[in-house]
């Protein structure tokens, strides 16, 4: 049941806060900016590499399913704007421009390509908030939906009391659960770009950060269930109707938090992949500003190229889901232990 899922939920907050605290405390110790370094500089040369392999798989994946979301709450949107349909009753395709494949690709490259290129992550904080912003906006509109909601959506289905099959259904809902928490890779660069770096600051910023995040989770996860039942999509917003202007601003706001995250996932993916490249040339010199930009760029069009190209052709996002969120166990549970 919900409420089994919502336990589980936060029973899994006091490892995801200490998987935090330990990569913050590692990371002051082996001065490393990035995950994959941390656990290279603490485990040796052979669990960094494997880190790298699974770090990189997941990122990758990460981006695909990032894509994929927004994706979906594109074409919702332009089913609103163009209702598919004429007068005749005979379905009418959309025009070009509002077919998912041109908006997302106009998307990717108008919008979230800019926000990727950038070395760093300090600049994230800014667009970071507002995805914040988003999310809560997203959650509020979920938990009035269930208390004002119209007779189209028809009665809630009231929840299941916890069945042994419901306990037994938690461990199911685990890599959701890690996919939705795992800010665990992006916490060492997020680390190394603070300016107090105190590991007690680092525990109040991690601690709170999960609370928000819990209660959003919570809340938005509750009430989705209590609305809509078993019906509920996997992306909740997908199971409301198009035409509402509540759920289309959601909508949109919900997309904004989504493209905030997809730079962070691309420079910690361009990470792994210097340092992959880097690894054989230990001993050469530094390389030049204009060679790194150039690097740089070309590895954010190629990872950004493929990962929408299978975005596009990724038919059920709760399958790419299950399999991120059992690669982020590796980086939640295993190499902070």
């Amino acid at each position: 049941g919900a409420s089994c899922r919502v336990l589980s939920l936060q029973g899994s907050l006091v490892f995801l806060v200490s998987g935090l605290a330990v990569l913050g405390y590692a990371a002051a110790l082996s001065a490393q900016p990035t995950y994959q370094g941390v656990v290279r500089a603490v485990c040796g040369a052979a669990a960094g590499k494997l880190c790298e392999v699974c770090f990189l798989l997941n990122l990758f994946m990460i981006s695909v399913a990032l894509l994929r979301v927004v994706g979906d709450q594109l074409e919702k949107l332009c089913d609103s704007l163009y209702p598919n349909g004429t007068l005749s009753g005979a379905p009418s395709p959309p025009p070009w421009y509002a077919d998912q494949r041109f908006t997302l690709s106009a998307l990717c490259v108008l919008v979230i390509f800019p926000l990727s290129v950038p070395r760093e992550i300090g600049f994230q904080k800014y667009s970071s908030i507002l995805g914040t912003l988003a999310a809560c906006y997203l959650t509020l509109v979920i938990v009035l939906k269930y208390h004002l909601q119209a007779e189209s959506l028809g009665s809630p289905t009231p929840p299941q009391p916890c069945r042994a099959s419901s306990w037994a259904s938690i461990f199911s809902v685990i890599p959701t659960i890690c996919f939705g928490f795992q800010c665990h890779e992006a916490c060492v660069a997020i680390y190394s770009s603070m300016r107090n770096q105190s590991f007690s600051h680092w525990v109040a910023v991690s601690v709170l950060s999960m609370l928000i995040c819990l209660l959003i989770y919570s809340l938005t996860g509750l009430y989705g269930y209590l609305t809509f039942g078993e019906a509920v999509a996997a992306d909740v917003l997908m199971s409301y109707p198009g035409n509402d202007p509540i759920v289309i601003i959601a909508r949109l706001l919900f997309g904004v938090s989504i493209i905030t995250i997809y730079p962070i996932v691309v420079l910690l993916g361009r990470s792994v992949v210097r340092d992959v490249w880097a690894a054989p040339k230990r001993g050469a010199a530094a390389v030049p500003e204009v060679h790194e930009r150039r690097s740089r760029v070309a590895l954010t069009v190629a990872w950004m190229a493929t990962t929408l190209a299978i975005a596009l052709f990724v038919p059920d996002i709760g399958k790419v889901i299950e399999v991120i969120g059992g690669i982020s166990a590796f980086f939640i549970f295993i190499f902070p232990g």
